[in-house]
């Protein structure tokens, strides 16, 4: 599929026949010598051309410098790539978690500096005409069939044709019913994103260094049958009653951290599905209990530390006449459950603590390199 879209930057004159292609421009003034699509003539050059699905194929005549994203998994990868500066907003800032970059010398993002896409009332496409970036690596399909932004297709189109194509696929989960076209593993749509950004070698070595820490990390873990199994809630609050549950099951990027640990999911064989956009799912302590899951995990509390986490919402789970009947929270086993949308960076970060909290006898510290993986980010490898 040709996305049928020319953005405003340039236009592509195509042979009879062919489909118009969606061209992704940079902001006036880069001075990217080498880079730049422009001919001298007035035509377009096309620099490269990169294609996902659902929109399918986009032109670009220079490696984008603004650039925006609703996911921050996207604006983690983007980071990861070299390109945090030009990242000028994310759909809710306060889901991009940041704190990782802390640990990463000389990487950082300035949240205070971005803004935030999605407003009280929804998402209004005048922001995308105000921030104005060359690329929206963002699912034009997510913006569409969520209700709570109140999109219609032909408003996300206009954008598409005003200010700069979509190219993105929603990928940090795999039960949403509209999502029928392919999805893509978190390496995947990565290297997608390298691809956008003319990364190809940095992405390469980012890829070899997550090979070598999962292969490390394989080697160390339990055999299958001492694994435990866990359960994977969003439970918002200090004092969480009830519950939206996630399949482990679901292959989506936000649970990579626990495929990788070979974690089963306490649900299985259930009947109970996993939280959507139109299935908002709720369990509560007795549903917990007919399970009874070796290991908790709640989302919602990455603004915590694991002490305050454990002050909180563990400690009210052992002073609750349900709760504290769970074993997860008989043997302190209620951790985390790690960021809703994570990229390449965030994901071993939360690989790392999912590894040495449910695993503690067997993983500790740090079990990556911090300076070699800034290098990388650095393009210093």
């Amino acid at each position: 599929m040709i996305y049928d879209r020319v953005s405003r930057r340039s236009v592509l004159t195509t042979s009879a026949g062919a489909l118009t292609a969606s061209i992704a421009g940079c902001s006036a003034g880069s001075g990217q010598t080498g880079e730049s699509g422009d001919t001298g003539d007035g035509s377009v050059a096309i620099t490269h051309t990169v294609s996902m699905e659902p929109v399918g194929e986009v032109a670009f005549r220079a490696v984008p410098e603004r650039w925006l994203t609703y996911f921050p998994g996207y604006a983690d990868m983007g980071v990861a790539l070299g390109h945090g500066d030009g990242l000028v907003a994310v759909g809710n800032v306060p889901r991009y978690h940041v704190d990782a970059y802390d640990e990463l010398p000389g990487v950082s993002v300035d949240t205070e500096g971005l803004t935030e896409v999605l407003g009280e009332g929804g998402i209004d496409t005048e922001i995308y005409y105000e921030l104005d970036a060359d690329v929206h690596l963002t699912d034009p399909q997510w913006l569409i069939n969520n209700s709570a932004f109140g999109l219609e297709a032909d408003a996300v189109d206009e954008v598409a044709t005003n200010v700069a194509p979509f190219l993105g696929n929603t990928v940090f989960r795999r039960t949403d019913a509209w999502h029928d076209y392919r999805y893509y593993t978190l390496y995947e749509a990565f290297e997608t994103v390298a691809e956008v950004f003319k990364e190809r070698e940095r992405y390469e070595a980012f890829r070899a260094f997550h090979d070598d820490v999962i292969a490390a990390i394989h080697a160390d873990l339990p055999p299958a049958d001492r694994r435990p199994n866990a359960l994977l809630t969003f439970g918002d609050g200090d004092e969480p009653e009830r519950f939206s549950p996630y399949r482990l099951s679901d292959r989506g990027t936000n649970k990579k951290q626990f495929r990788d640990l070979g974690i089963a999911d306490a649900l299985a064989d259930t009947g109970i599905s996993g939280l959507s956009t139109t299935d908002r799912g709720r369990i509560d302590y007795e549903t917990m209990l007919e399970v009874d899951p070796d290991v908790i995990l709640v989302r919602g509390h990455e603004d915590k530390t694991a002490d305050e986490f454990a002050d909180t919402v563990l400690a009210f789970m052992r002073d609750h006449e349900v709760a504290s009947e769970l074993t997860a929270v008989q043997n302190d086993r209620v951790f985390r459950g790690g960021p809703i949308y994570q990229g390449p960076i965030q994901h071993l970060f939360s690989l790392e603590r999912a590894a040495t909290e449910i695993f503690p006898d067997t993983f500790s510290g740090e079990l990556f390199d911090r300076d070699e993986l800034a290098a990388i980010v650095a393009g210093e490898s």
